[in-house]
């Protein structure tokens, strides 16, 4: 299936490499054989060296021909349009081997491999295996796998078998690892950011096994540990705006995921809105309550009390895992309305006005946000205005003359409130309907915690058997992101 498995850094060093089969005898481990691969998803052209039809960039480079005849001056602002975005997960390389790879926390998880896989199973294994090395490490970062490099190792061995999938489960892992894991302290808290009354953010990044912390000193899961369990509830937001504000696409990919610190493994019950209506079709309680238009469960999840009480059992798995997964389509409230307007002061003077409403209650915050607008590429001078409200936070709007965007970020955006920003954009010709067009869309990023926009709720979590003396902690989360958040121009 592979050849060979790789973890590179965000400078592109080597952390862990193993090869699994290779005729000519380069394993992943040699230097070159990674270097190629980093410098080609660093700087992503377009097309893979030496490889036909795999240029992503045909239909940019197409007519280049009949171009040959135009001035040299339309020919430059041709090519001054051509944008590269990030590399595509699977691409080949000169060396005729296919690279596929995945990014985890700034790290790349890649492999190469010589025979025609499927890449969508070759992605979901690498995706598993970095799951597995957040599981045994806690946290995954360059130096937790550093230090951990025997554990995952051993991991890997088990993992992948002359490169084929073998074990993936963290819980069937367990009786086959015998290497403890060395904590390595998270980098920062933002717990206290949302709220003083939560757990702390590195509460949830611990082993599923017992370890050992940076002292040397062995901790073992059952002595000195809080039976725990960490329920978040996630939402991404893709919605896209007219340019007058108006609604034109919305769609909410949610999921439930938890990961159990509970000794001796016991029975959960969870229950959700009971109000909760599957299915836009569906006319019971139609408009009511909290309408999703499709869900799907787990494998350890038991849906014997779900038609009637909206109510989940299931024995939790180690390490994280995804309890559901819904989507939502159509009406819902936006938390963030984009009103945006442009003006033509001179011929190659615009004005650019981007206003954002908070429709989110006052008690929440939309937090590290960042609002990108793209501007042409003859723009030669843009600065910008942000007009000051009351509750906001690390506003801060600039022009990135090497990107040809404005930036504008807010580390708080409280909720029902309003944020305005203006900018003077020069041009160094006349705004024609070409340039015009090339203004936005504008992009939109933020996480709102502790609010969800679909208001689907966690009613109560609690063990299904009465076991005296057993309290667990129990910590519930709520997050809403962006995901595609855009408006027109």
């Amino acid at each position: 299936m592979i050849t060979n498995f790789f973890v590179l850094s965000p400078r592109g060093d080597t952390v862990i490499a193993k090869n699994y089969r290779s005729k000519s005898g380069v394993g992943a481990h040699e230097r070159a054989h990674t270097e190629a691969f980093f410098r080609k998803v660093k700087f992503w052209d377009g097309v893979a060296p030496g490889t036909p039809g795999m240029d992503t960039t045909s239909g940019l480079d197409s007519g280049k021909d009949s171009s040959s005849a135009e001035t040299g001056e339309g020919a430059e602002s041709k090519e001054s349009v051509k944008r590269f975005g990030d590399a595509p997960p699977v691409f080949v390389m000169p060396d005729g081997y296919s690279y596929m790879h995945v990014k985890r926390n700034g790290l790349i998880f890649g492999c190469a491999t010589e025979k025609n896989v499927s890449p969508v199973a070759v992605i979901e294994l690498l995706s598993k295996i970095a799951k597995v090395f957040k599981d045994y490490c806690g946290t995954l970062s360059e130096e937790s796998i550093r230090k951990n490099f025997i554990l995952l190792y051993e991991l890997l061995d088990e993992l992948i078998d002359y490169g084929y999938p073998q074990v993936t489960q963290t819980e069937n892992l367990k009786a086959f690892v015998y290497n403890e894991p060395i904590v390595v302290s998270t980098v920062a808290d933002t717990g206290k950011m949302i709220n003083p009354k939560t757990a702390s953010a590195s509460a949830v990044h611990k082993p599923v096994i017992g370890s050992v912390d940076a002292d040397g000193k062995k901790t073992s899961l059952s002595a000195n540990q809080k039976n725990e369990i960490f329920v978040d509830i996630l939402e991404r937001l893709s919605v896209l705006f007219s340019n007058n504000g108006y609604v034109l696409n919305s769609t909410i990919d949610g999921c439930i995921q938890m990961k159990s610190y509970l000794a001796g493994n016991p029975q959960l019950r969870l229950a959700l809105n009971e109000d909760l209506v599957i299915g836009r079709n569906t006319s019971t309680n139609y408009g009511s309550g909290v309408t999703v238009d499709d869900i799907n469960f787990n494998d350890c999840v038991n849906l014997s009390e779900w038609e009637h009480g909206r109510t989940l059992s299931f024995y939790p798995p180690d390490g994280e895992f995804i309890v559901l997964n819904y989507r939502m389509t159509g009406d819902f409230k936006t938390p963030f309305r984009i009103f945006p307007s442009i003006e033509e002061v001179e011929p190659n003077k615009l004005e650019i006005a981007i206003h954002v409403r908070a429709e989110i209650p006052d008690n929440h915050f939309g937090a590290n946000v960042c609002i990108e607008v793209p501007l042409p590429q003859t723009t030669t001078v843009a600065s910008c205005n942000v007009v000051n409200t009351p509750g906001a936070n690390g506003v801060n709007a600039e022009y990135i003359s090497q990107d040809k965007k404005i930036v504008w970020t807010l580390k708080k955006f409280p909720g029902c409130s309003e944020q305005t920003m203006r900018a003077k954009v020069t041009l160094s010709g006349p705004c024609t309907s070409q340039i015009r067009r090339e203004i936005g869309p504008i992009n939109m990023n933020f996480e709102i915690p502790m609010y969800n926009v679909s208001s689907l709720q966690v009613r109560y979590l609690r063990i299904a058997e009465n076991m005296p003396g057993y309290t667990p902690y129990r910590w519930v989360r709520y997050v809403t992101q962006s995901s595609s958040y855009v408006c027109r121009l």
